[in-house]
């Protein structure tokens, strides 16, 4: 139970979806903000300022080849359980995420990889190892997520990023706010006007038989290697009952040369 928790908190970090434009008209709500709804793109100056803080999104997005680092996880929810662990990440860009998860005194209890078809588990306390195809991604989060959507959620990237239904703009003095509507949430994104970089996710969910909201938290952005990087991540999900997680990222570094151990001893059970 424990290790599919562990797994679930590394794969439930999801996030961000929108969709198609209709119209655009603006309101000015007081002397410090502007909301912007769509009406008519094509006759509003309003438009260009969207466009202009999508395309900041868009050259936040981190380019790598290699990522290598430590993140320190603490977790809790309503049903009083509470996890903390630290967990080693390394991925190679579109082709493998490899996680190493530690346990009580620093001794390792999961090896999990993951590649574009695959997820690997292998359970180095009770000595067996699991075998999955990536639908196991989508089981455990219950999203439609993937092999690309999870090295995008590791690395800090937006995933779900679909700008074609977009529907309230709204710019104040330190934040612009972008609120649109996806498949599966409707969702509103908080940048920094500074360098729009993320502040903060939040995602009410369509279907509202679910009453699923998930609520995340981008904190102590750092340049490392020349990326603007958030090594502090806080995830609030709630449905029937609440999870909280903290994400604190240690030791990051990006397109060192990695290696990918993976040998599993003869004597691990297949499950």
């Amino acid at each position: 139970m424990f290790g599919r928790l562990v797994l679930a908190l590394l794969f439930i970090v999801f996030l961000f979806s929108c969709r198609s434009s209709k119209k655009l008209q603006s309101a000015v709500t007081n002397k410090d903000s502007v909301i912007t709804l769509l009406v008519n793109p094509a006759e509003s100056d309003s438009v260009k300022l969207l466009h202009d803080a999508l395309d900041k999104i868009a050259s936040n997005t981190i380019q790598y080849n290699t990522f290598s680092g430590k993140i320190k996880v603490d977790y809790k929810d309503t049903r009083q359980r509470k996890y903390d662990f630290n967990s080693f990440v390394r991925i190679r860009k579109d082709s493998a995420i490899w996680i190493s998860i530690s346990a009580i005194l620093g001794i390792e209890a999961f090896r999990v990889l993951v590649t574009p078809d695959s997820v690997k588990i292998m359970n180095r306390l009770d000595n067996y190892i699991q075998y999955h195809s990536t639908d196991y991604i989508r089981e455990i989060t219950q999203l439609p997520a993937d092999f690309y959507t999870l090295q995008d959620i590791l690395i800090g990237n937006p995933v779900f990023l679909d700008t074609t239904n977009v529907l309230m703009y709204k710019e104040s003095e330190n934040n612009i706010s972008i609120s649109t509507l996806g498949e599966f949430f409707k969702h509103l994104l908080t940048l920094r006007k500074e360098d729009s970089a993320i502040e903060h996710s939040k995602l009410d969910d369509q279907d509202i038989t679910r009453n699923r909201t998930a609520d995340f938290s981008f904190e102590d952005y750092t340049q490392v290697q020349g990326r603007l990087f958030s090594s502090k991540r806080k995830i609030v999900i709630t449905e029937k009952n609440r999870i909280d997680i903290t994400l604190d990222y240690k030791q990051v570094e990006f397109d060192k040369t990695l290696s990918f151990p993976f040998n599993v001893p003869k004597n691990y059970l297949k499950k």
